[in-house]
């Protein structure tokens, strides 16, 4: 079917010249200057998606910058932000319960509530790249908090001071609960450089993939593969940073104590940070375009405002958007207009009383629509992780637990065997492929103005996995057992008398109910590259041309 320009029956009679288009030459240009947007401190203004140093400047040769060699030192940060982040998921359960003297219940919520905290959170420093500070400048913020907060976790277990008395508390004490308990101001600092650095991994976790990726010219024919292999090292070195936390972290805390491990772990971040910033030079760095909160809230609300107005309407102009190949979106390109979510399109209505008062809390351009539709598309894919991660946090919180009382040597004179060792690395492989798809994903479908709140979307995930798991520790520990029957609960501490197994079959059948989820959402979802490119717009002054007025009004 020809496209057709959207306007009302009155104006079909009229010439596209009537209607004052000096008055909407203006409201075109006011859209335009209400996106601008200065680079993190102050530096100056750029447009399009054109890569510019970290002054804000454009880079004279791209040859001399980006590429695998900048990527490296991005590589480096991930690994040892990932060796931090598994080494206190492990690790904390034990030294709250073993040294601060909690529960392991107790220790274990506090830990799931740590992590569901600072990936929740996640979407804080993704706004934050996105609207002010750029990828960079965030990654380079928080990962100094992410180190403040590992050196204070460490003066912890270093310090006798930061600790309760561990006199006359031996194992039998512990399992009694019988220890001293640590202070309340000593869990108060404890929490503090805790959620420290959570706050500091909840800056770095949606910037460094999308940061990495940047690095990689979106017009070279080699991109698409370039991004690949990118997002499967980037997991690899996930892999790595979280093979070392379960594995070396754990020997040097049994051989040399808690002070060590947490120490190795700042030690590491503090070489990683120092990389990072030797690698300055080299890096290709994308301008942050405006708040992208605010222009999802300028759409929702002029949605809202405009909800009675009907495409059929005699004071209809047309869909808005400006005249050109350019977006008024500073650093996104423009983007097709979709049929889904109509009720949204009504904030891009251009109504004539809008060429009068422009307001973009009453008009928003069709790209600012469709990035709204775009964010609301991606929502269930990465929704359909967030029981992986409940399975995760089971793993990193309860496996504690159980390998306290179970014996843990595998059965094998060398420890684990070859085919122990095969179904390990089969595991982890399996994980890896699955959170270096999502965030490739999330990377390519998110709108350009929005790519680090699109790789939020697999950390905020990853957070409501974490919450949800504390929940159903909660709902479990209360419906199955009976304390006045002195009938334990499946969760209980002593595993032997508690049903662990029960609780793992039960992960299995959600599991299994979210994959059925996952495959319907995968079938539903259209790819951004089989829509119509933002390029293949026909513009007439404002008006946008899509389908006929007539469809519209049936939907």
């Amino acid at each position: 079917m020809g496209s057709r320009e959207i306007k009302s029956p009155e104006s079909l009679q009229e010439t596209p010249a009537t209607s004052s288009s000096h008055q909407r030459k203006k409201l075109s240009v006011y859209f335009i200057e209400s996106d601008n947007r200065r680079m993190a401190l102050g530096r100056g203004y750029t447009g399009g998606t054109t890569p510019v140093n970290v002054h804000g400047k454009a880079i004279a040769d791209l040859s001399k910058t980006g590429g695998w060699i900048a990527a490296l030192f991005i590589f480096g940060n991930e690994m040892a932000e990932r060796m931090a982040y598994f080494g206190l998921s492990v690790n904390m359960v034990t030294f709250m319960f073993y040294v601060m003297h909690k529960s392991f219940a107790d220790s274990s919520n506090a830990v799931n509530n740590f992590l569901g905290i600072s990936q929740a959170s996640s979407v804080l420093g993704g706004f934050l790249a996105d609207a002010y500070l750029g990828r960079y400048w965030t990654i380079a913020i928080f990962t100094t908090i992410y180190l403040a907060g590992l050196t204070g976790i460490t003066l912890c277990a270093t310090m006798k001071v930061f600790m309760p008395n561990q006199d006359n508390c031996d194992r039998i004490s512990q399992l009694l609960g019988s220890c001293e308990p640590a202070k309340s101001w000593q869990m108060l600092y404890l929490y503090t450089v805790l959620y420290i650095t959570g706050f500091g991994a909840a800056g770095i976790r949606p910037c460094v993939s999308s940061f990495g990726a940047d690095q990689f010219d979106e017009r070279s024919k080699d991109y698409k593969t370039h991004l690949d292999r990118f997002f499967n090292f980037f997991y690899l070195s996930v892999t790595v940073g979280a093979i070392v936390a379960f594995t070396l972290v754990v020997y040097i805390q049994m051989e040399h104590g808690w002070g060590s491990a947490f120490g190795a772990l700042a030690i590491a971040m503090g070489i990683s940070n120092m990389l990072f910033f030797i690698g300055t030079p080299l890096y290709r760095h994308r301008l942050p375009g405006g708040s992208p909160l605010t222009r999802v809230a300028q759409v929702l609300v002029a949605a809202f405002r405009k909800r009675h107005a009907a495409f059929s309407s005699s004071e209809l102009i047309g869909l808005y958007e400006v005249p050109g190949k350019h977006s008024a979106i500073k650093g996104s390109g423009k983007i097709a207009h979709t049929d889904d979510f109509r009720c949204l399109d009504k904030a891009a209505l251009e109504l004539k009383e809008d060429v009068i008062n422009p307001s973009p809390w009453k008009l928003c351009t069709v790209t600012q629509v469709e990035e709204v539709k775009t964010l609301v598309r991606l929502v269930p894919i990465p929704a359909c992780t967030i029981m992986l991660n409940v399975i995760l946090t089971e793993f990193l919180t309860l496996s504690v637990q159980q390998a306290y009382t179970m014996n843990t040597h595998m059965g094998h004179p060398r420890g684990a065997s070859q085919l122990q060792r095969v179904g390990i690395g089969l595991a982890v492989s399996i994980l890896s492929v699955i959170w270096a798809g999502l965030l490739e994903f999330l990377y390519e479908e998110a709108p350009d103005a929005m790519k680090s709140i699109g790789s939020a979307y697999a950390a905020l995930a990853g957070g409501l996995g974490c919450f949800a798991a504390s929940i159903l520790n909660s709902i479990i520990k209360s419906v199955t057992g009976n304390p006045k029957k002195g009938q334990p609960n499946w969760l209980a501490q002593n595993i032997n008398t508690g049903r662990f197994d029960y609780l793992y079959w039960l992960l299995a059948v959600l599991s299994v109910i979210n994959f059925c989820a996952f495959l319907y959402s995968a079938y539903r979802y259209k790819y951004r590259s089989e829509q119509k490119h933002g390029n293949d717009y026909e513009v007439m002054e404002n008006k946008l041309y899509d389908t006929p007025s007539k469809e519209l009004e049936a939907t």
